[in-house]
């Protein structure tokens, strides 16, 4: 296990930097974490700013930022309100995006080369292992636990990188094209709003993002949400 677990941290450091592998139990705890954006939720509080808006103008949206949680959001709102150039405010939110897949990027790497360093290691502890098998040969008592003990490198080395690292890597994946796409989701919003746009044309568009199951349980829950039907609803 030292010779594994060790070696794995050992590249891991490194290729990727102390920093980002004390990182590491933070960033496997997020990937294990079931909760995904809820977009349903977004696109009622963005519809909810675009009737304000319609209603009472932009600057009406000024006492709401405060108590918007979502940073990004938020960030938007106020630029908007500012009466920031709609070309400016896409800037500025996708250079936000752009940061926040390379950040993402990052960790999803630190858990890929470990999944990728762990095997070879394991073949390594293995040979090693093995070496010292060679000098039990006039012991046959001891042949089986030495050989036994130098395989388990094998096993923790595949082990760890199919059941462990590459897996995150991958969930990883997952929760940063989720976040990719709400916040992509917000951009849209966000301009329309901007725009002074109807807003149920603004719901619609907004819909367009979801699954169509999560697109009927956010027409549920307002007037102006509708659900629209596509290939795949129709199909189910």
């Amino acid at each position: 296990m030292l010779i594994i677990f060790g070696g794995i941290a050992g590249v891991s450091i490194a290729t990727n930097g102390m920093e980002l592998m004390k990182l590491m139990p933070t960033l496997y705890k997020k990937a294990m974490s079931p909760e995904f954006p809820d977009q349903p939720a977004v696109v009622r509080q963005l519809v909810g700013y675009a009737e304000k808006a319609r209603k009472e103008g932009l600057l009406a949206l000024e006492p709401e930022i405060a108590s918007v949680d979502d940073v990004f959001t938020k960030k938007g709102l106020q630029l908007v309100v500012d009466g920031t150039d709609p070309d400016l405010v896409r800037e500025v939110l996708e250079v936000e995006i752009e940061a926040m897949e390379a950040r993402h990027r990052a960790a999803q790497k630190l858990f890929k080369d470990a999944g990728g360093y762990a095997p070879t290691i394991g073949v390594l502890g293995t040979v090693m292992g093995l070496l010292h098998v060679m000098q039990l040969l006039d012991k046959p008592q001891l042949l089986g636990p030495a050989i036994a003990g130098a395989f388990m490198a094998t096993l923790y080395g595949v082990g760890s990188a199919n059941v462990i690292f590459l897996p995150v890597a991958g969930r990883l994946g997952v929760l940063t094209l989720a976040e990719v796409q709400t916040r992509t989701m917000v951009i849209e919003g966000i301009l329309a709003i901007q725009a002074g746009e109807n807003p149920r044309v603004i719901a619609e568009r907004l819909l367009g993002f979801l699954a169509p199951a999560e697109r009927e349980a956010a027409s549920q829950s307002g007037p102006n949400l509708r659900a629209v039907p596509d290939a795949e609803a129709q199909a189910a």
